[in-house]
């Protein structure tokens, strides 16, 4: 088995990205998914309460 190249230059990348102020891709990207990951949580229907259950008995 070879051992994998070590990738300096996506390192390097990285390290500049965290230094500046501008919104990288990923960054977006990951800000989108927990944008809607919040809202699949808001939309989920709540569990219904005891007390509803007890009326509808």
């Amino acid at each position: 088995m070879t051992q994998k190249k070590s990738r300096r230059w996506l390192q390097s990348a990285i390290t500049e990205a965290a230094k500046t102020d501008a919104a990288m891709p990923w960054q977006r990207g990951a800000t989108r998914m927990a944008t809607l990951a919040q809202r699949r949580e808001a939309a989920k229907p709540a569990a219904p309460s005891l007390r509803s259950i007890m009326r509808r008995a």
